[in-house]
């Protein structure tokens, strides 16, 4: 059974910074491709950040430069660092991962910034 868990989320003010944790059982998350994802309110869910297995890394164009997708193997858990945070990232965010064509989401943790 694939389970994602995010944790971190929270209420911080414009420019400050979280890290967010997505950590995960029943797969090897190094193998696979994780993304995380937010919803705001009224919005659809759009994709932020990505991390394949080979390391590679993607972002959204509005977060390009403010945050990172580290990945912990020994912790089996992908992590969202996020700085310089803007209300416009007031969302809740979901780690996502896909195994044998199966997608796995996490339950998503709210964070929000406050102007």
């Amino acid at each position: 059974q694939v389970q994602l868990v995010e944790s971190g989320g929270g209420l911080v003010q414009a420019g400050g910074s979280l890290r967010l944790s997505c950590a995960a059982s029943g797969t090897t998350i190094s193998i696979r491709t994780v993304g995380w994802y937010r919803q705001a309110p009224g919005k659809q869910r759009e994709s932020v950040a990505s991390i394949t297995s080979a390391g590679s890394t993607n972002y959204a164009d509005s977060v390009k430069g403010r945050f990172t997708i580290p990945r912990d193997n020994a912790q089996n858990t992908v992590y969202l660092q996020m700085s310089n945070l803007k209300p416009e990232d007031t969302a809740v965010y979901y780690c996502q991962t896909q195994v044998i064509f199966t997608n796995y989401w996490g339950q998503g943790t709210q964070v929000t910034v406050s102007a």
